[in-house]
């Protein structure tokens, strides 16, 4: 019987002089993210983030497939199954490790191949800078699953994409292309297939061979003068997870389990 992988072999770190690559490594289910590789990836964030010797991070999934295809699905059924265990797994695996990644001091860059979907869609979107292949797809759809998208996520799509894209992936629940995401702000550029890999590593390049002092203000600056005014206070957060006890929410894990389109009743 095959031996689980570790969270440190789930999340992959290497050196190439001052730019670290970090790999979301679960290409059994299309870069997946489980729990285990939220709570590495802040960690590893973070260690990257205090390293003054860096200049750029590129952060990529395993293989061609995908970026990463969305959350691990099989855990919601016990790791988020209660209001309790939900907000810990968003409010402090996910938006801790997504705050890693917005947070980290150095320029970060997506390297975007295949499937960028609901997590994986999360992750790129808190990088500076990404860069996606053609046969690139985005998307949240997780109104086919019946729950709504956690504040601390929503967030980063918010300050990435601005409401009006933000509702229109969520709403509709639509895969888009790679030109299509280029266009609503998803991406910062799109290359051939071929190309995302070198296009990706020429972009770190460009960003090391800058002043790093630069680098970091600029991004300090950007976030410092695009900021939130006020966040949710803790009974909306908390309010924000009542699809736990709805019977669409059942139906729309049932339905992806058992493959078949879900039938929602608003209850």
């Amino acid at each position: 019987m095959a031996m689980a992988q570790s969270a440190a072999d789930e999340i992959l770190v290497a050196r190439d002089g001052v730019v670290a690559t970090v790999t979301l490594n679960n290409p059994a289910k299309l870069n997946a993210v489980n729990a285990s590789m939220w709570r590495r990836l802040r960690v590893v964030m973070e260690e990257l983030s205090a390293d003054e010797s860096l200049r750029c991070v590129v952060l990529r999934g395993a293989g061609e497939a995908a970026f990463a295809a969305g959350g691990d699905i099989e855990e919601f059924l016990t790791l988020r199954d209660t209001l309790e265990r939900a907000l810990v797994y968003h409010e402090e695996w996910v938006a801790r490790a997504l705050d890693a990644v917005r947070d980290c001091r150095h320029p970060t860059v997506a390297l975007i191949q295949g499937a960028c979907i609901g997590g994986g869609l999360e992750i790129a979107g808190q990088c500076d800078l990404r860069i996606c292949g053609r046969s690139a797809r985005f998307g949240a759809p997780i109104n086919k699953l019946g729950f709504s998208m956690a504040p601390g996520e929503l967030t980063g799509l918010l300050a990435l994409a601005g409401p009006a894209v933000a509702l229109e992936i969520l709403l509709e629940g639509r895969i888009l292309g790679a030109d299509e995401a280029y266009e609503k702000g998803l991406v910062t550029r799109v290359v051939d297939d071929e190309l995302v890999a070198e296009e990706a590593y020429a972009t770190a390049r460009r960003i090391a061979a800058g002043a790093p002092l630069a680098a970091r203000m600029h991004k300090k600056l950007v976030r410092r003068l695009t900021a939130v005014p006020q966040g949710l206070t803790f009974e909306e957060t908390k309010a924000s997870f009542a699809f736990l006890d709805s019977e669409d929410y059942r139906e729309g894990l049932s339905a992806f389990f058992e493959k078949r389109a879900p039938v929602f009743r608003g209850k």
